[in-house]
């Protein structure tokens, strides 16, 4: 399973250190994860897999975990 682009887009979209590790994250556990946060993290997920998220997709993002599933139900192959 390969989750580099989307560790990256967790990284990049709430600027955190390199160091975190993204998949112990929960939403709102972290100030970085707040509402603009997520709508960052959402925005930067899109762009990376080129996936439109719904409205249900955005609110159910709660977790690196739940990113996956989500990707997967977009049909993204390799997670």
């Amino acid at each position: 399973m390969n989750t580099d682009k989307l560790r990256d887009a967790f990284l990049t979209s709430l600027e955190l250190d390199p160091s975190v590790d993204v998949t112990a994250l929960k939403y709102r556990e972290i100030p970085e994860w707040d509402s603009i946060g997520h709508m960052a993290l959402v925005a930067s997920i899109e762009d990376a897999y080129d996936v439109m998220l719904t409205t249900d997709q955005v609110i159910a993002l709660s977790s690196f975990d739940a990113a996956i599933d989500i990707l997967k139900d977009q049909g993204v192959d390799g997670l």
